[in-house]
């Protein structure tokens, strides 16, 4: 313990000492420029640029309260920004916990100070926590605010947060005229060199007369700043929207082909409450017929890019609407629709207007006011159900595309839980294939053998970390002459295809193919060869990409055994046997000579020694080449996945239902056959 003591005090000693003199009482607005990140999300573009929206949002609250039609946005070649309303202009009367201050110094440079905290000034509002004004004023090197109340212009500056000088009286305004002005710069000892983006700021401009259907709002530019700016962005242009979200969604979509023609709009009150209205709810959508949707939601004017219980609420309704349709006209699968199904392809564009909205943080990203949820849902729902009930084409024309879409997710679904079981499990067949032990593709190989007799040799011969074994029953299906439901009811092509993992046809992916190589071991003889042409159809036919990458392989086991004494050799067909009998064999007086009837009748040891074992074995890869068709294996397919067409006519000749073809075919080729295994 007094080592304990020791080690601090040495510490202590060694560095300054931690006093009451150390700890820093921010006032005033010292504490935005000090962590402006904590109110503006950081110091970057968007940072920057969400100044705009602070001052931006004030204006629009005063609109939306009903007191102000115009509002008007400058960006001026300085980069500063001007925005000016025709509202009531912020009072300027002395305030009475600040005496000797106006109400406009007072929240210009007073956090948490603003008429938003009751209703008594407005109803609905962006702004809440009496920030959004103050920290632009923080973050600013020079803002002039103008306001016009009661036929006088008055005037005050600032600069970082403080006053510059007293309220200041300009002059008298024209008759009727009010409103106020916010003119402001941002400092660059916070921003850095950034500029405003006069694009951005006129497509803020524009959706914000979308969520307000009672304002104008007119934009400008100086006009060197046009030249400049990303994109087209008139020096000059006004915004006005009678309709609404339903002008902006029709705008989005004119250039596209939607599912529907006319789309689903509603403007409808939130129940009240004792009473009390509560808000409203603007919602514009549609369904674009190819690609993805988008959802754009907004709460008192302010965008809300993470979404929130508004959004949940909108979800929430239409699956509830869709699956009571289909209840309605008998569609037994509407059931099985969600809301990620009815959302595919959906354009969305939702404005809730409530009181005392509850978000997450000061940026407003997301909306957390959880009753919005039941609000929404209860406002829409009923002219939703009509709006589907009144057209029951249209409507089943959107019932019968999100079940298509259901059905395909648990398609995709199925298969990706197909790949995360062992092929045991999957195939059911724990007697049929012994998988190898290694998990990773990487070094292993699976077997395919004719009869559970070879599969047995085949299974006590294989290396178990690496080789797995596949035995098929018989003669596989022919593909070429094969209907689709054929290929899929047949259970030895599911087999194949299910141990393989890598699916088949369209659904066939590489990436998830459980072996590196892939071997075909059929007996030397007439029935094998049989086997293996009809096996590497249909891995040409259903997994091209598998003979492409060079994964599909060919067992060569031999057809002889010769022996003569302490000497033994295997000869692959009838040339290679005679070749040993005059060389490795001659002068040999009595030289047995064994015919393997097959690969099961062959034991364990001389099928690994010979056909199995990487270090004796022979393979032969699976390629496709031929010089007059100029085919190589690099070609099977081009870029679209189409087949040559050249080698498709030979496959469908050889392999297809046409017998009269691939007589002629055999007649024409016979006489470059050397012997024939009868």
């Amino acid at each position: 313990m007094s080592d304990l003591f020791s080690s601090t005090k040495k510490k202590s000693d060694a560095s300054q000492s931690y006093t009451a003199s150390d700890i820093e009482v921010l006032e005033g607005l010292e504490p935005v420029r000090r962590r402006p990140g904590m109110y503006i999300g950081g110091t970057d573009e968007n940072a920057m640029h969400h100044l705009v929206n602070e001052i931006l949002d004030n204006s629009m609250d005063e609109a939306v309260a009903g007191y102000a039609n115009l509002i008007e946005i400058h960006l001026a070649k300085d980069g500063s920004v001007t925005i000016t309303d025709n509202g009531r202009g912020i009072p300027i009367d002395s305030h009475p916990k600040y005496p000797k201050k106006s109400a406009l110094e007072v929240i210009l440079t007073v956090l948490h100070s603003g008429g938003k905290f009751s209703d008594k000034a407005y109803q609905t509002s962006g702004g809440l926590h009496g920030v959004g004004i103050s920290v632009v004023n923080a973050l600013s090197d020079d803002l002039n605010v103008d306001v016009i109340r009661d036929g006088t212009i008055y005037r005050q500056s600032f600069s970082k947060g403080h006053s510059t000088g007293p309220l200041e009286v300009i002059g008298k305004a024209p008759k009727g005229r009010r409103g106020t002005a916010v003119r402001f710069h941002p400092d660059p000892e916070i921003f850095g060199r950034q500029t405003f983006s006069p694009k951005r700021i006129h497509d803020l401009a524009r959706s914000k007369a979308y969520l307000f259907r009672g304002v104008e709002i007119a934009w400008s530019c100086d006009e060197e700043l046009v030249a400049g700016s990303e994109g087209k962005v008139p020096a000059r242009a006004s915004f006005h929207f009678p309709n609404g979200l339903l002008d902006y969604l029709t705008g989005v979509v004119e250039n596209q082909e939607t599912l529907i023609a006319e789309p689903f709009y509603i403007q409808a009150d939130f129940p009240d409450q004792d009473g009390k209205n509560l808000g409203r709810v603007e919602c514009a959508l549609s369904w674009l017929s190819y690609g993805d949707g988008f959802t754009k939601s907004y709460c008192n004017t302010v965008p809300t890019p993470q979404g929130g219980t508004h959004e949940a609420g909108l979800r929430s309704m239409l699956l509830r609407g869709l699956k009571n349709y289909g209840e309605l006209t008998g569609n037994k699968k509407s059931g099985q629709i969600t809301a990620d199904d009815v959302l595919a392809g959906a354009t969305i564009v939702l404005s809730v207007f409530i009181r005392e909205p509850q978000f997450q943080g000061q940026t407003k990203d997301k909306l957390s006011t959880p009753e919005v949820t039941r609000w929404v849902e209860n406002a829409i729902k009923d002219h939703f159900d009509h709006w589907l009930t009144n057209d029951p084409a249209r409507s089943t024309i959107l019932l019968e595309t999100f079940i298509d879409k259901a059905e395909e997710r648990k398609r995709r679904k199925d298969e990706k839980e197909l790949s995360r079981k062992t092929p045991t499990r999957r195939l059911r067949l724990p007697g049929k294939l012994a998988d190898c032990a290694r998990s990773a593709a990487e070094g292993t190989e699976l077997f395919i053998v004719e009869g559970d007799s070879a599969g047995g040799s085949a299974k006590q011969g294989r290396n178990r970390e690496t080789q797995a074994i596949l035995p098929l029953r018989g003669k596989i299906l022919n593909v070429v002459s094969a209907t689709r439901d054929k290929i899929r009811d047949n259970q030895e092509i599911q087999d194949l295809v299910q141990a393989l993992g890598c699916g088949i046809g369209s659904s066939f992916s590489l990436d998830n193919l459980r072996y590196e190589r892939v071997i075909i071991m059929t007996d030397a003889d007439v029935d094998g060869a049989h086997i293996a042409s009809l096996l590497m159809t249909m891995f040409y036919t259903q997994m091209p990409k598998l003979i492409e990458n060079g994964h599909l392989y060919l067992a060569q086991p031999p057809l002889y055994r010769l022996t003569a004494g302490n000497l033994s050799h295997y000869a692959m067909n009838d040339e290679h046997k005679d070749e040993l009998l005059r060389s490795v064999f001659k002068g040999k007086s009595k030289v047995e000579i064994s015919r393997f009837k097959g690969l099961g009748e062959m034991p364990a040891k001389q099928l690994k020694e010979t056909t199995m074992d990487p270090n004796t074995r022979t393979l032969l890869r699976v390629n496709i080449f031929d010089d007059e068709l100029n085919l190589s294996t690099d070609s099977l397919t081009d870029a679209k996945g189409q087949k040559n067409p050249e080698l498709e006519t030979l496959v469908q000749r050889l392999m297809g239902k046409n017998a009269e073809e691939r007589f002629d075919f055999i007649q024409q080729n016979a006489s470059f056959v050397d012997n024939i295994d009868i």
